[in-house]
């Protein structure tokens, strides 16, 4: 299933009721200001669907929105929109093994995991830095490895295999299973993207 537009989002966003909004996506709503907040990396966005706009309050967040807004903004209305109030699988999947990835993901959807690996092969040190200052937490897969949350329900794991003498380094990008309860192709691939992007 492919997500309609931002106009048909906001739409959506603001006939709904922000109680179960909250609730569903793990967010805050500030009465004052008529905002959402949504906590993505280590920074808090304020989303406010009759202005609809979506701002940060902090320099690292806005350069998020100005550099990626086509995946994190997209991302972040659907999210709100459709995700659901249900715990983690903890069942690990790959984009490619989510329903319908297999053909998604190719082209010029290829999530761009070889620059990941080129960037981090040799400085597992520099991979864990980064991931550190995006608030991720530290599982214990391949070499090194990061949880990452782009958004509060829709955790991603990205996992760093380090050049040797006879490989070339790898990443790998995993998903909850979950994620495909929550939201649409398109956007589990729009999330990805914000989140290897914010890494590179």
């Amino acid at each position: 299933m492919v997500s309609p537009g931002a106009d048909k989002a906001w739409d959506l966003l603001q006939s709904l009721d922000h109680s179960i909004v909250c609730r569903n996506a793990s967010v805050a709503f500030d009465q004052n200001s008529g905002s959402y907040i949504v906590q993505s990396f280590c920074y808090d966005f304020h989303i406010n669907a009759a202005d609809r706009t979506i701002k940060s309050p902090s320099a690292a967040g806005e350069h998020i929105l100005k550099k990626y807004d086509y995946f994190f903004v997209h991302s972040c209305l659907w999210y709100l929109i459709h995700v659901r109030d249900i715990p983690l699988s903890h069942k690990l999947i790959q984009p490619v093994n989510i329903k319908g990835g297999e053909a998604f993901f190719r082209g010029s959807h290829t999530l761009p995991l070889e620059n990941i690996a080129q960037r981090y092969g040799n400085d597992k040190a520099a991979f864990l830095h980064r991931g550190e200052r995006l608030c991720a937490a530290l599982p214990s897969y391949g070499d090194a490895s990061l949880k990452l949350f782009p958004f509060p329900r829709i955790p991603i794991f990205l996992i760093l295999w380090l050049k040797d003498e006879e490989y070339p380094p790898r990443a790998d990008l995993l998903f909850d299973s979950t994620c495909e309860t929550h939201v649409p192709l398109d956007i589990i691939w729009s999330i990805a993207m914000v989140s290897l992007l914010v890494m590179l």
